[in-house]
Parts: structure tokens; C-alpha cells; sequence
């Protein structure tokens, strides 16, 4: 497919040779440090606040949505909840890198509750020194591996999961969690760990095999990292606990991954490493390009949700378009 990138968005792959890619095993002690992570998340009281907001939707009521997370941040985002009756599931859904204004994409499911929380740091989630600029905010704190970013905003996404059963407990055993390019790989950083989420749908993921994301060329957040490689010294030993694809060995719920076949900000070979990688029952659903335009990226993206309803919702109906 035609590109103005400085490089092969495809990088030299084929779906074949992309379906081959498998991740670096973890760390030895990579469950023990994510359990440990995810019991400190468990600790924390969210105290959900919710106001009307100036938001709207077809057929769903919004509120502006606070909560308490880990390290005394707040984090601000909405809940969108269907007009009528109880919903009979519920969904976190995480954004992608370059934040989210308000939540205005296409939804799989109408009778269900979405809570979409910016990731600290980020949008309605600005917590200074915490840069909101993609370049920095993969950096924060990645020269401390216990305090680095990645793993608060999978504690942010825990604490949500928290936060959506304190105000809808009847959706225990109905969460999902949907993700998006950086939304995708803190989705699959921290699945394995929640069994209160029981399926989950990762769409061009990061922060799949490290060690391919600080080796080939990107337009996306891992060229920040590697600049900082080159300049300050070695990388792995931090990134090796945030592999996506090495956590994805150890998820076991139904997952929906798509995958796309040229990226140039994701590396297809890193999104593939992820996919491949689970242990559990899951699909794919192939995409021509990530992160880029190309003529069929409408019907495509079409094409996903229809998935994405049978996936989540069986024959249930979809949430009603924005006009």
C-alpha cells in the first residue's frame, strides 16, 4: 500500500511472517511484580463522583466521571450508561496516546455501561509534572522501574474496574475492557491480573516485544525511548516488565485483537507479538493499516464494530451512531 513515510510501514512482513512473532519470555519475577502492583491497586477507595455532562449521546445518559487512583492522582473521564433500564454489562475503554477530548467513538453494545478514564497524566487526568505530551510521558520515571508511568495507568484502569461495580455491582463478572493503541497495551499489561474482567478487545496495540519496539524505525512513542537509549544508557531492564506481549502469556480470558498489517507508529511485528503471544481463547481481525489513512479505513472500521458486537454482545444491537 502506498505511504509517504521515511520507511516501510510494513517493514518488510508479511501476515505469515507477522503471525510467526512471538515475545522475549519474562522476567522471572514478572507475575510477582504485576500481583504486587495490582493488590496495592485493590487497596484504593475510588470514591466515584459523578456530575451531568455537557456531553451527549443517542440513547445513553453521560456524567463527567472522577475517581481516586494510586499516588494521590485523580482521574477525570466520563460514564456513559444506556437511557433506559439497567445495564446488563459494563466496559472500561482506554484511549490512545494522543488523549481524548470526549468519548465520540463508536460503542458495540447498547445495553451496557462504558467508563472511559483518561490515563494519568493525560486529558481530564493532568497531573503536573506528569508531561501530557506523548514524547515525555513514556519517559516518566523510566529510569525507576517500580515507579514507572505504565504501570500507574494500569492501576488507573484497575481502580476503574473498582470504581464501576462500587456503582453498578449487579455487573460483576460482566466487565470488559476495550483499548486502543496505547489504551491497547495497558489493557494487555494488566488483564492477566484482573479476573474481574472477563474478556477484552486490544486494537493496535503497543508496547508489544520491547526489544523490536527500541530497534525499528516508528513515528510513534518508542522513538521517544530509543532517542533516550542512545543518549542515557540501556533500556530493557525497566521495559522488560512492561512488555505487552510477555504479559499477554499469562491472559486467560476470551480476548478480540486487531492487528494491523502496516503501522508506522505501532511496528506490525509488536502488535503481532501480543496477539500471538495469548494464551487464551482469541480472535483476529487483520487490518490494512494502523495509525494512517487508506481508502478502505471506513468500511474497515465498520467492519471492526459489527465484529466487536458479535464479539462482545452476541446478537445484541449497537450503541446508535453520533449524527
Amino acid at each position: 500500500m502506498a505511504h509517504t513515510d521515511p520507511f516501510d510501514p510494513t517493514y518488510g512482513y508479511d501476515l505469515d511472517g507477522l503471525l510467526c512473532i512471538l515475545p522475549p519470555q519474562a522476567p522471572n519475577d514478572f507475575a510477582e511484580v504485576w500481583q504486587r502492583r495490582y493488590q496495592a491497586a485493590l487497596e484504593v477507595d475510588p470514591a466515584l463522583q459523578l456530575s451531568p455532562s455537557a456531553f451527549q449521546r443517542p440513547a445513553m445518559r453521560v456524567w463527567d466521571a472522577h475517581y481516586h487512583s494510586t499516588d494521590g492522582i485523580t482521574i477525570g473521564g466520563w460514564l456513559l450508561e444506556p437511557e433506559q433500564g439497567a445495564p446488563r454489562q459494563g466496559f472500561i475503554v482506554g484511549h490512545g496516546y494522543g488523549g481524548i477530548a470526549q468519548p465520540d467513538f463508536a460503542l458495540p453494545c447498547a445495553d451496557a455501561a462504558y467508563l472511559v478514564p483518561c490515563f494519568r497524566g493525560i486529558g481530564r487526568s493532568r497531573h503536573p509534572p506528569i508531561s501530557d505530551n506523548p514524547i515525555w510521558h513514556v519517559l516518566h520515571d523510566i529510569d525507576k522501574p517500580d515507579r514507572y508511568i505504565i504501570g500507574g495507568c494500569a492501576q488507573d484502569l484497575w481502580i476503574g474496574v473498582t470504581a464501576l461495580l462500587t456503582h453498578f455491582p449487579g455487573l460483576a463478572g460482566q466487565i470488559g475492557y476495550m483499548g486502543i493503541s496505547f489504551g491497547g497495551g495497558i489493557g494487555a499489561l494488566a488483564l492477566p491480573w484482573d479476573q474481574r474482567i472477563s474478556c477484552g478487545h486490544l486494537n493496535v496495540p503497543t508496547f508489544g516485544h520491547q526489544p523490536l519496539r527500541l530497534q525499528l524505525p516508528t513515528t510513534g512513542s518508542a522513538a521517544s525511548q530509543q532517542r533516550f537509549a542512545r543518549e542515557h544508557g540501556h533500556l530493557l531492564e525497566t521495559l522488560a516488565y512492561y512488555d505487552a506481549g510477555s504479559a499477554a502469556r499469562f491472559i486467560r480470558q476470551p480476548m478480540h485483537v486487531a492487528a494491523a498489517l502496516s503501522d508506522p507508529s505501532v511496528a506490525p511485528p509488536t502488535q503481532f507479538a501480543i496477539y500471538n503471544a495469548l494464551a487464551g481463547p482469541k480472535q483476529l481481525f487483520v487490518l490494512a493499516t494502523g495509525h494512517a489513512e487508506n481508502p478502505a479505513r471506513i468500511a474497515q472500521e465498520y467492519n471492526l464494530l459489527d465484529a466487536l458486537t458479535r464479539f462482545f454482545c452476541g446478537n445484541e444491537s449497537r450503541v446508535p451512531p453520533l449524527a
